[in-house]
């Protein structure tokens, strides 16, 4: 229930405002020079606090590298990444104990376990995502040392503000030079004053997610229940706030004929491609060698200071109005969770495809 992954495993663990998060790695191959900026770097790009646009809790999300790693290089052995809660408020969610807030998982926690933790929502809360941002910055390195695989992911949303983005030539320093990580430097500036005016309204915003991976070898996926893109999926929906998910053409697609969708192959100096894309990467549920191109749909933050109808454990109607520091809208934070999980399957399904060779295996 906890844990992601086949050859490339990983179980999160910790609660929002519990003494730590962390993740344990199981599968990393050896002898992986392990870039502890570079997990650092992914971290602080979901970390809270950043501006006014996110929520104010004040975290440094360092990350700590327990056991796995030995002179900077991977050993073969489980990894283990802990992050330490040391803004955590607790008393701050005293007045929720026994109220089901609308939209979280207060109440389905309960009837599945019988005892939920009310402080931030527990595994409940965002914050569970930190041990997948770890885990994924090292399935980054994996990918880009084996491969030369770029994952991006950007803001081509925000309620009703959308981005005009060319996901083939984005790059990393675009994204991240805008405060909601929005590269359409127009869209960029309104999108931050409608969080802002959110925010001051006691409200929260949804929006979309692009995510785009360049240089994925083709061949990735399996034919029937693991999909390349039935893993994605699986990945992305698992993240907090997720609504929906397309790849390619999506629901676009249904207006199109045969003809004008069908992706039609050439040659490319004796490389096989397509020459469009709608398919988003991938065919018959394996990597083709295009650009995976997908989106991500993400709900408004569910807890908002405005008065909202409700009941408590007992059945009574309540009026709740949310205390706490929470983000008016997840979106800014949310591209590094993307990528995070996107690698994870990419670097998962590359070692299961790569099993399968025989070259090596002596025969006597």
């Amino acid at each position: 229930m906890n844990t992601f992954g086949h050859l490339f495993r990983i179980t999160t663990w910790g609660e929002s405002h519990g003494n730590a998060v962390g993740v344990v790695v199981d599968g990393c191959p050896p002898l992986l020079r392990i870039d502890r900026e570079a997990i650092q770097f992914e971290l602080d790009r979901r970390r809270p606090g950043q501006s006014s646009l996110t929520t104010p809790r004040q975290e440094e999300d360092q990350v700590e590298i327990l056991s796995g790693v030995f002179e900077g290089q991977t050993l073969g052995t489980p990894i283990s990444m802990l992050v330490r809660n040391k803004d955590a408020k607790p008393s701050a969610y005293d007045h929720l104990k026994d109220i089901y807030r609308p939209s979280h998982a207060d109440f389905t926690y309960k009837k599945k376990y019988g005892i939920y933790n009310w402080q931030g929502g527990g595994r409940a809360s965002a914050r569970e995502t930190i041990g997948r941002v770890a885990a994924g910055a090292i399935a980054k390195q994996i990918l880009r040392e084996a491969c030369g695989t770029e994952i991006l992911a950007y803001i081509k949303q925000i309620h009703t503000i959308a981005a005009e983005v060319d996901s083939e030539t984005i790059t990393l320093d675009e994204i991240e030079s805008s405060p909601v990580r929005c590269p359409d430097r127009i869209a960029s500036k309104k999108m931050a004053a409608c969080i802002d005016q959110a925010r001051r309204d006691g409200d929260s915003l949804g929006g979309i997610i692009e995510s785009v991976s360049r240089d994925v070898p083709a061949g990735l996926g399996e034919p029937v229940f693991d999909k390349l893109k039935a893993d994605l999926a699986k990945a992305i929906m698992s993240l907090p706030a997720t609504m929906g998910f397309q790849i390619g053409s999506g629901f676009g697609g249904v207006a199109s004929t045969g003809s004008s969708h069908n992706d039609p192959f050439y040659s490319d100096h004796g490389r096989i491609r397509t020459r469009t894309n709608n398919s988003g990467g991938t065919q018959g549920g394996i990597s083709n060698g295009e650009n995976i191109l997908f989106q991500v749909a993400f709900k408004p933050t569910a807890t908002i200071r405005k008065e909202q109808e409700t009941v408590d454990a007992q059945g009574n109607s309540v009026t709740l109005s949310a205390h706490g520091r929470h983000d008016p809208c997840v979106l800014p934070r949310a591209p590094a969770i993307v990528e995070a999980m996107t690698a994870l399957v990419l670097v998962d399904h590359f070692l299961r495809q790569n099993a399968k060779k025989v070259d090596e295996i002596p025969t006597s």
